[in-house]
């Protein structure tokens, strides 16, 4: 008797959250045409997020003594090794010391001025589809409050033709056009956090270009100050 109870207890709860995923789907598709690019919006977000995340993590790998290496070998006057080095190690950093290489025996400012231009260009690399985040960032909400207003229109323009409409009737037709209003801010929300995460990981890495160029600025000078 009492597993019965437990396979009813079960079943009931199995079919609670079906009912409520179902209601949660429901919900949504009441919010009109407008949830069609509130959906694509949303996908293009965790798309472009996860793309982005993934090549800044890649990035932004590198070897903690590869300055140090490259130190030793540019020390030792085997400029050879260092590029090989360089050129091995995937990395912005590591493209940025490979130009630098290039240029050693010309003036400092003409290699910082090369250094300076691939950094800026890894730079660009980075923050590509980052301002598409963005923009869905603003958009996004905007597009939620637009179909809340049509959705309002339409719904006073029904009422108006009911001689008495009751208080539940307009508060759940109400409720159910706030559903892209509220849907739209959730995206827009989820979008600049995204952005947000994404740009503190690229300063970051600019950081760390920025100190490695100093860096290597300051070995190719090591040998003037004796």
């Amino acid at each position: 008797m009492f597993d019965i109870f437990l396979q009813i207890d079960s079943t009931a709860a199995v079919g609670a959250s079906t009912a409520k995923v179902e209601s949660v789907w429901t919900l949504l598709s009441k919010g009109g045409v407008i949830m069609i690019p509130l959906g694509i919006l949303f996908a293009l977000v965790v798309y472009f997020f996860i793309e982005r995340w993934l090549v800044i993590k890649k990035a932004s790998v590198a070897d903690d003594n590869f300055m140090n290496i490259i130190r030793d070998h540019i020390t030792n006057g085997n400029v050879t090794a260092a590029r090989s080095l360089a050129k091995n190690n995937n990395s912005p950093i590591a493209r940025m010391i490979d130009k630098g290489l290039q240029r050693i025996g010309k003036p400092i400012d003409a290699i910082e001025k090369s250094m300076d231009n691939v950094g800026k260009l890894e730079m660009y690399k980075l923050e590509k589809n980052l301002n598409t985040i963005s923009v869905i960032s603003r958009i996004a909400p905007l597009f939620g409050f637009v179909g809340t207003i049509i959705g309002l229109v339409i719904l006073l323009k029904e009422f108006a033709t009911i001689s008495n409409p009751s208080i539940s009737q307009i508060a759940d037709a109400m409720y159910i056009k706030l559903i892209t209003s509220a849907t739209g801010l959730i995206i827009g929300m989820l979008a600049f956090l995204g952005h947000s995460y994404l740009d503190t990981q690229i300063n970051r890495l600019a950081n760390r270009m920025e100190s490695a160029s100093s860096e290597f600025i300051d070995i190719l000078q090591e040998p003037t100050r004796g």
